[in-house]
């Protein structure tokens, strides 16, 4: 079965706010989705957190690489694509184009074998995982009534990102963390993540410090991306020096620029993002390095159907990673999914045991949100 064509969807028309300085617009294109057709008819899904632009370009590049590849190989495939462009950007759009193409191999694989993707990585220790909302911060009074619909939902956790939190005051922060606690109660989740991946985050190791203490009497789960994305070492001094667990990696990509992080202990939790680390391949072989280094994987997800598809699929097939992110509110997730999602009564998500990532798309809608 060989690659025929890869083509790369533009999402626009309802792209979700991001919480960035420069918010984005609902017809901006950040989330992308890869189609791989074969010539034996099997068609893969993929996705990309990166602009349709930057996508198309790569797949361009990209293009005398792929074509008439064997379409069952994923793993070798992705990995000749890294190693004969590396030159142009190791981590750009490059790989990011590469985890679309990846995560639809894998969707292929498991179409051409009968089986989910999960059992092909090595086998599913779980059917069923707990997602969590994410959703921005707001106003105290705001975001309890969006926490309120969360919980009328079924979710039992919650991550609040980004707003106004950190980029105010201490006493704005602590705020939203106790209205967000009073409106879930003791038996939900609650993550918070300030997002410090912002353009010109304010705050850095001092802050953090001070927060993460403050976040101790609220219960928080853990405490993400609280420093800029390239401060390792204050990562692994905020780490030793707090007790709420440190979680952060979204914006790394390939397993090589995760080593040093795992190694010297920067993160209780590892986030790295199947759409732009280099895909499904990329990404187990960062869980396993993860737990080697007493880590945990929970991906970040805040991208489209098919990377939630990807990231339950991951979520069967490594040990340790029994949360995944949910974003609220955007059509790309809830919207070009046939037949939508649906948690079970425990406020868990079942993971899909149909062929390839178990994901059917509803072309109709794909086409609303596309032109």
């Amino acid at each position: 079965m060989r690659i025929r064509e890869i083509r790369a969807i533009g999402l626009t028309g309802a792209t979700p706010e991001g919480g960035w300085s420069e918010e984005l617009r609902p017809e901006d294109t950040v989330h992308t989705l890869v189609i791989v057709e074969t010539d034996e008819g099997v068609t893969g899904l993929g996705g990309v957190f990166t602009n349709a632009g930057l996508v198309s370009a790569a797949l361009n590049v990209l293009e005398p690489l792929y074509r008439n590849e064997n379409a069952l190989e994923p793993e070798r495939v992705s990995e000749r694509l890294h190693q004969n462009t590396f030159w142009m950007g190791r981590g750009g759009s490059i790989t990011h184009a590469i985890s679309g193409i990846d995560i639809a191999l894998w969707d292929i694989l498991g179409k051409a074998t009968g089986q989910p993707v999960g059992r092909l990585l090595g086998g599913r220790y779980r059917d069923r995982v707990r997602p969590y909302a994410s959703i921005l911060m707001d106003e105290p009074d705001v975001l309890a009534e969006t926490l309120i619909r969360i919980r009328e939902l079924g979710f039992k956790a919650v991550k609040i990102g980004w707003g106004p939190f950190g980029r105010v005051s201490a006493a704005k922060d602590e705020a939203i963390v106790a209205r967000a606690r009073e409106e879930l109660g003791a038996d939900v989740e609650l993550m918070v993540d300030p997002g410090a991946s912002d353009a010109y985050w304010p705050n850095g190791y001092t802050w953090a410090l001070r927060t993460a203490r403050m976040l101790e009497a609220y219960d928080v789960t853990w405490f993400e991306e609280p420093l800029r994305p390239d401060a390792l070492e204050d990562f692994v001094a905020l780490r030793r020096n707090t007790t709420i667990p440190i979680s952060g990696g979204e914006v790394l990509t390939r397993r090589q620029s995760f080593r040093p992080w795992l190694q010297q202990g920067a993160f209780d939790i590892v986030q790295p993002d199947v759409c732009k680390v280099g895909g499904i391949s990329e990404e187990r072989k960062i869980g396993w390095m993860a737990q080697e280094n007493g880590v945990r994987l929970i991906p970040h997800g805040w991208n489209t159907a098919v990377g939630l598809a990807a990231d339950l699929q991951l979520a069967s097939a490594l040990m340790d990673t029994d949360r995944v992110e949910y974003l609220q509110g955007s059509p790309y997730i809830d919207d070009i999914k046939v037949g939508g999602w649906q948690l079970d009564e425990d406020g868990m998500l079942p993971i899909p045991d149909a062929p390839g990532l178990g994901l059917e798309l509803d072309w109709e809608m794909v086409e609303k949100y596309s032109n």
